[in-house]
């Protein structure tokens, strides 16, 4: 069965932002095959709301899901 675009974004989203309330930057790669690089640039442009803690950088499940959303948004165009 293939899965429309969208349909597995949202998936992609839900699995991603299901139970944890912050993520690292390997996390988000590993689940969405973003590069860390990327992520780093895209949080370093603020598109990507991060906070340090310590030494890790971290991403709330919230902002995570606000960016995943605002790129659907953009491929849609």
């Amino acid at each position: 069965m293939n899965l429309s675009v969208m349909e597995r974004n949202t998936a992609m989203q839900e699995s991603v932002t299901q139970n944890k309330m912050a993520y690292s930057i390997e996390q988000i790669s590993a689940q969405t095959s973003l590069s860390k690089a990327f992520l780093r640039l895209e949080i370093k442009r603020g598109n990507l709301k991060a906070g340090k803690f310590g030494r890790r950088v971290l991403v709330s499940a919230n902002s995570l899901k606000t960016y995943l959303d605002e790129g659907e948004t953009t491929d849609e165009k």
